[in-house]
């Protein structure tokens, strides 16, 4: 998914969103493994494309960074899926890379 959102999106790390005592090198990789990321992934794996309709779900007690939310904004516009994401503040609705929070969160 990653290099099909650099190629199509031309989506890249935004590093700012890294933990800033973390060597310049580790700071894409620990974007990478965001857990609502990973939690997107795993639903993706385990038959989330094959529910058609059907919106994936992610709950979650911190709020969604920057680098995460453009991530699902884009791809949701890819997989043509909707995502409903919450975060400590809000309800995000990702659907055809746009957020009903309307970039505030």
């Amino acid at each position: 998914m990653e290099k099909k959102m650099k190629e199509v999106m031309g989506y890249a790390y935004e590093v700012r969103f890294a933990l800033h005592d973390v060597e310049e090198e580790s700071k894409e990789e620990n974007l990478r493994v965001h857990s609502e990321k990973l939690a997107i992934g795993l639903a993706l794996i385990c038959g989330g494309m094959n529910k058609e309709g059907q919106p994936i779900r992610i709950f979650k007690n911190l709020r969604v960074c920057g680098d995460c939310h453009e991530f699902i904004k884009g791809l949701s516009k890819i997989l043509e899926k909707v995502f409903l994401v919450r975060d400590a503040n809000r309800f995000h609705k990702f659907e055809n890379g746009v957020c009903s929070c309307g970039d505030y969160w």
